[in-house]
C-alpha cells in the first residue's frame, strides 16, 4: 500500500501542504477530490516521487518513495498536461517508457490500441486532446504498474471519449489488483468509477473514507406538516446534526450528519404529518459538509 504519514511540504514560502495521513491500499480506485489550487496535484507529485516531503514520509510497500528507482518503478503518474509528449509518436513513446518499465507489455499495448486505433507514426502534436489522451492511458496501463495516478485525466473529454478512457482503466486495472488514485475538481465523476475518496482543501486533508461510508452519514429529509411548522432551533433540538434548514410552505427540508433512519426516527419527535427521506449525491455532502466547516462556495473558488 501507500502509506502518507504527517506528510507536510513547503515551496518557497507557501506551506502548500499540511499533515496529510492517508492510506491507499491495492485494488482500491480513490478519488483526490478538491477545488483547483486545493493540493491535489502537489500531494500526486509527492506520492510518485517528484517532490521531497519537507516533513513526514512518503512509503510504497514500506519504502521511501523519493529518491528510490525501485518505489518509483511501481508507478506510473498521467500528469495534466500532455505537452511533453508531443514530439513522439505512439510507437516512439511506447520504446522509451518500455526501456524504464520491464513489466512493459506489448500485448497490453497492442490489446488497448485496437479498441481505439490510433496511429503509431504520426507525432502526437498532430493528436486532438482526446487522442492524446487515450495515448498516455495506453502507454500507462501497458507498463503494469502496481499503482496508477491520473491526474485530471478527464477533463475537457467529451463524454464519448470520458467513457473510451474509464473503460479502459477499469478493464485493466480490476484484473490484476492495482490501486488507481485519481484526482478531480468534478464529483459527479469521481462517484462514477471510485470506492474511496478524500478531500483536501487549502494543503489540508478534510475527510478519507469510502464513498457508501461518507454519504451514509448524511440524510436529507422532506417533512409535511398540516399544522404549525416548527422553528429551526424546535428542528435542532429533536435532530442534533442538522446542518441546514429550509421551509417551503408546509414542507421542512432537512440535511443531517446523521445517517438516514436514525434522523427519521429522531425527526418522529416533531410530529410531522409525512416523512420523506431523499437521496444525497456525493456532491451534495461535500458541499453541505463544507458550509458547516465555514467554506462556503467551496467548489467554485479561483482556478490553479
Amino acid at each position: 500500500m501507500i502509506e502518507i504519514n504527517d506528510l507536510s511540504l513547503t515551496l518557497g514560502e507557501n506551506r502548500v501542504l499540511e499533515g496529510i495521513d492517508l492510506k491507499i491500499e491495492k485494488g482500491s480506485v480513490y478519488g483526490f477530490l478538491g477545488s483547483n489550487g486545493a493540493g491535489k496535484s502537489t500531494l500526486m507529485r509527492c506520492l510518485c516521487g517528484v517532490y521531497k516531503p519537507t516533513s513526514g514520509s512518503v512509503k510504497i510497500d514500506g519504502e521511501e518513495v523519493y529518491d528510490d528507482p525501485d518505489a518509483k518503478g511501481k508507478i506510473f503518474f498521467v500528469n495534466d498536461e500532455t505537452v511533453q509528449y508531443t514530439s513522439f509518436t505512439l510507437r516512439q513513446l511506447k520504446e522509451y517508457y518500455k526501456s524504464y518499465y520491464v513489466s512493459f507489455s506489448d500485448e497490453t499495448f497492442e490489446r488497448l490500441l485496437s479498441r481505439v486505433q490510433l496511429p503509431l507514426d504520426k507525432k502526437l502534436s498532430a493528436f486532438s486532446k482526446g487522442m492524446k489522451r487515450q495515448a498516455i492511458v495506453i502507454i500507462a496501463l501497458s507498463c503494469k504498474t502496481e499503482y496508477l495516478m491520473l491526474d485530471e485525466a478527464f477533463d475537457g473529454l467529451d463524454p464519448a471519449m470520458r467513457m473510451a478512457i474509464k473503460n479502459m482503466i477499469t478493464d485493466e486495472i480490476v484484473d490484476r489488483n492495482a490501486a488507481v488514485i485519481v484526482s478531480s475538481h468534478n464529483i459527479a465523476e469521481i462517484s462514477e468509477i471510485c470506492d474511496r475518496a478524500m478531500l483536501i482543501h487549502k494543503g489540508r486533508l478534510l475527510l478519507s473514507d469510502e464513498l457508501d461510508s461518507i454519504t451514509g452519514g448524511f440524510s436529507k429529509l422532506q417533512l409535511v406538516f398540516k399544522g404549525e411548522v416548527p422553528g429551526e432551533s424546535v428542528i435542532k433540538a429533536a435532530i442534533p446534526g442538522a446542518m441546514k434548514i429550509t421551509h417551503t410552505g408546509s414542507i421542512v427540508s432537512i440535511i443531517a450528519k446523521t445517517p438516514e433512519e436514525e434522523a427519521k426516527a429522531l425527526a418522529q419527535a416533531l410530529e410531522p404529518d409525512m416523512t420523506e427521506a431523499v437521496a444525497l449525491t456525493l456532491e451534495e455532502v461535500f458541499i453541505y459538509e463544507m458550509e458547516a466547516r465555514g467554506y462556503a462556495g467551496f467548489f467554485t473558488e479561483n482556478e490553479e
